[in-house]
């Protein structure tokens, strides 16, 4: 990037970061106030939130296109999203477009706190926060939370590469945490999401951001479960969501 560019992109980067800021700080006491009126009211704060910062990266020249292959979703049975992981606008992403399934979140547990909003809906959303690096907490961790989206039907969402890509390519993934949602929710749809451009956003750890990235979020075809094993059923998930990147790159 040349000096001038380099510049130029300041301004909107900075215009950026006071909105989000901005947004996040409001909603905080917003989200505690709708969560004891009850969950449909935190619901339709967070959405509210989504929509706002996904609305906020408008004013850093990105657009968005959502590409939906997989049709109408069923809502009488509890899904499993599985996402290519690029940037922290991932989770609006998908909050947005897949909200009718009230996803939830598999994060990691650094983000359960100090983050303004975020952290607070990952705490009291639905949505968990495991440690990497106890697999034997992180599945006890799962398996209950796949109950709770089985009794409920919603969505849970999972990035198997475990953390951000840094150049759009699909890192190899770590099937734990989604074979223990696969094997905890058979009968659980599976829709594999592909997210492209998201990782330019931090291409330069934000400082600035590039301005008038087209960002793209591919929802594609569910993955039939019938005579695969779970370790099938996560090979071919990581080679289809690879295949599409690639083609779509």
């Amino acid at each position: 990037m040349n000096s001038v560019k380099l510049a130029l992109y300041w301004i909107p980067t900075l215009l950026f970061g006071l909105t989000m800021g901005a947004i996040l700080l409001v909603f905080h006491p917003l989200q505690w106030l709708a969560l004891r009126v009850g969950y449909e009211a935190h619901k339709s704060t967070v959405d509210a939130m989504i929509w706002c910062l996904n609305k906020s990266l408008l004013l850093v020249g990105c657009s968005r296109e959502i590409v939906n292959l997989a049709g109408e979703l069923p809502k009488d049975r509890p899904m499993i999203i599985v996402s290519n992981h690029q940037s922290m606008f991932d989770i609006p992403a998908i909050g947005q477009v897949l909200r009718k399934h009230h996803p939830k979140y598999v994060a990691k547990r650094s983000l359960a706190r100090g983050i303004p909003s975020v952290s607070f809906n990952i705490r009291h959303g639905g949505s968990i926060s495991i440690d990497r690096a106890d697999r034997e907490q992180a599945i006890h961790v799962i398996s209950k939370f796949c109950d709770y989206l089985a009794q409920n039907n919603y969505a849970g969402c999972i990035f198997p590469e475990g953390s951000r890509s840094k150049g759009g390519q699909l890192a190899p993934f770590k099937q734990g945490g989604l074979a223990a949602m696969i094997e905890a929710m058979p009968q659980a749809t599976i829709v594999p999401v592909v997210l492209q451009n998201f990782w330019k956003i931090g291409k330069y750890r934000m400082t600035p951001i590039p301005f008038g990235i087209p960002l793209k979020c591919f929802i594609l075809t569910p993955v039939e479960k019938a005579g695969k094993t779970t370790t099938e059923i996560i090979d071919t998930i990581e080679l289809q969501m690879k295949q599409y990147l690639a083609l779509a790159s």
